[in-house]
This record gives structure tokens, sequence and C-alpha cells, in this order.
């Protein structure tokens, strides 16, 4: 759980490393989302596409930088902005690790905020999504 006090810029968070991406999780994302692309659900159709097999939705990345910011956010904060940039592919086996520092901490109308640079990366730091976050401190 974050306290604004003592937050500086370019402090690094621990990071958050999600067990390796499975099949089922995408068939499971897929009917949670809506999202029924073949892509992310059938290596048959990925492989005639071009692919090596399936691939997981950008979204459930997004999701594990939604989870990551809610874990820091805690009871002391609340998300008031949070944006993604798709990077690379992410497959199955593969482990996201989410990491988060601190860009900048000020102050606006009484409150305070903190800025997140946001990172998921996989095994060997190729970054599948960054973005951003705003918290603002009760």
């Amino acid at each position: 759980m974050l306290a604004v006090a003592g937050l500086k810029v370019g402090q690094e968070f621990e990071a958050l490393t999600k067990p390796p991406v499975t099949k089922v999780q995408l068939v499971k994302y897929a009917g949670a989302s809506g999202d029924y692309n073949p892509l992310h659900t059938d290596d048959e159709f990925a492989r005639k596409i071009g692919m090596d097999g399936v691939i997981a939705h950008g979204m459930l990345i997004m999701g594990f930088l939604g989870e990551y910011v809610m874990q820091l956010a805690g009871t002391t904060a609340e998300v008031a902005q949070f944006r993604m940039r798709f990077g690379g592919m992410t497959k199955p086996g593969d482990e996201i690790k989410c990491s988060a520092v601190v860009e900048d901490v000020y102050e606006e109308k009484g409150q305070s905020f903190v800025v997140l640079a946001l990172k998921a990366a996989k095994s060997g730091e190729e970054i599948v999504g960054s973005g951003q976050a705003v918290l603002r401190f009760h």
C-alpha cells in the first residue's frame, strides 16, 4: 500500500510477476471479454495466418497492469487515470512481469497525486505493454 509521503521521482516498486499464460486462460478470457477472435484460441487458425500459434489478448495484459496498479494503490489511493500501449506479442508459456516507476508527485486543489510509468515485460525484458497511471490519494 502506498503513502504519498516519501515517494520520489525515479522510485521503483516491487514487480508483480504473473504465472505463465495458458491456453485455458486465453479461452476463459475470450469468454469473459466477448473477444472470440480465433487468433487467441485456435492454434491451427493462427498458423494459417502466419503465426507460430495463438497469442494472448492485448487487453489481458492491460488487465495484469490494472491488477498491479490496484495492488499499489491499496486503500490509500484511487486510480484517476490509466492508459496503456500494446507492444510485443504474448504467447502461452510467457511469464509477464509488471513494474512501475514514479514519474511525478504533485498536489492539485489540495489533493496529492502520483504518476506511475508502467511496464509489462516477458522473459528477456521484451516489452509487451507500457503505460501510465495517475493515483489520487485520499
